[in-house]
């Protein structure tokens, strides 16, 4: 085999690995972080926030008097994830839909069996493994504030 064939191999294998692998959830949690850095709850804060990242505060309310306009469709955050452990909030956000094939909230971290995607965004998540994990170090931040 020649050299550029070994590279292309060696590239695509690399390739392959740099995108969203499947998340089971067991037992209504994935167990292990998405990521080997720690999330930062500071940046998930950011992305509950954010209108355009994270798009949580167009449902949901929460502790939050700076902003002005929050959600009334689902649950206050703060209520709603006092109760959750880090692998359940995991779970919850990775795909929504997991625990209610009817809810409106996106399934933050999946590329297949979605509806009425747009070409420029397929294969594409939501939020990447880091921002996910931002966002549960910041949603068990709220629940620590809340004891």
């Amino acid at each position: 085999m020649s050299k550029r064939g070994v590279l292309a191999i060696l590239l695509l294998g690399a390739l392959s690995f740099s995108g969203v692998f499947a998340q089971e959830i067991v037992a209504g949690q994935i167990e292990k972080p998405l990521t080997t850095t720690p999330g930062d709850a500071l940046h998930g804060r950011a992305i509950v926030l954010s209108r355009q990242t994270g798009l949580c505060i167009l449902c949901h309310s929460g502790p939050f008097p700076e902003e002005r306009f929050q959600g009334n469709l689902a649950p206050d955050l703060a209520s709603s994830v006092a109760s959750l452990t880090a692998p359940q909030l995991r779970a919850r956000i990775v795909n929504a839909s997991y625990f209610n094939p009817n809810t409106i909230m996106p399934s933050y971290y999946r590329t297949d069996h979605l509806n009425r995607v747009a070409n420029k965004f397929a294969d594409q998540t939501i939020l990447n493994a880091q921002e996910i994990e931002d966002v549960v170090a910041f949603l068990l931040a709220l629940q620590q504030a809340k004891q």
